[in-house]
């Protein structure tokens, strides 16, 4: 751990956000997409980065946004070409993470072959929960997470579902990526993922480990121009 960057703040300075899809089978199947034979891998900004007691920000381009609920891994050292026994050496510590998706967007995103990036990287798409020593977690792999919106449960799933492991999704990013100590690996997300409007409260766990709440607000500033009509 740096001195001056505490682990415990990763929020606050950790460079990259680096996202898993499609590595829960089940959710998979709600979103009409096939397994593959090795993750989907793609990118936030560290301004993403929404800490619980801020808000979750709907983009003004966006009509439909969805939570998805997922374990965060958090980098302790600089790692590149790890192998995949070694790589729980690496990890500091975990998250619980949301990945906020202009599921909107996507769609469009999707047919026209075009990058996520307008769906998946505005300010606020990623809320994080405090940070969890890895101490606390001893099997990763073994955990429950759920999500609640406005004291409904709207979506739940064991990591032991995931089609990745972790020790392998950090070698196989490494190897493409080089993590840095305070980079966030999320790990995909089980089904379940849906809706949130505009002043609806989102409260989220891992069973016996640690909760968060987050409020839903509309993101006041003026519109940006559609890339999505050009």
């Amino acid at each position: 751990m740096a001195g001056s960057r505490p682990l415990s703040r990763f929020w606050e300075w950790g460079k990259n956000i680096v996202c898993v899809g499609r590595n829960y089978a089940d959710h998979v199947r709600e979103m009409g997409s096939t397994v593959l034979r090795e993750p989907v891998i793609f990118l936030k900004p560290s301004t993403a980065y929404a800490p619980e007691g801020t808000p979750v920000l709907v983009p003004s381009y966006c009509r439909v946004l969805h939570h998805e609920l997922e374990l965060g891994v958090i980098m302790g050292r600089r790692a590149r070409a790890v192998p995949e026994a070694a790589a729980t050496d690496y990890v500091a510590g975990y998250a619980l993470c949301l990945d906020m998706t202009a599921r909107d967007v996507q769609d469009e995103c999707k047919k026209k072959g075009l990058p996520w990036t307008l769906a998946k990287s505005f300010t606020s798409s990623c809320p994080v929960s405090a940070f969890v020593p890895k101490e606390k977690i001893p099997d990763p792999h073994a955990l429950r997470l759920w999500l609640k919106v406005n004291g409904e449960l709207r979506q739940e799933g064991e990591t032991s579902s995931m089609i990745f492991s972790i020790p392998y999704i950090i070698s196989y990013v490494s190897k493409i990526i080089t993590l840095e100590e305070g980079d966030l690996i999320l790990t995909g997300s089980p089904k379940g993922v849906g809706p949130v409007k505009e002043n609806d409260e989102m409260e989220a766990g891992i069973d016996g480990v640690i909760s968060m709440r987050f409020k839903v607000e509309s993101q006041n500033i003026e519109s940006v121009q559609d890339a999505l009509t050009s």
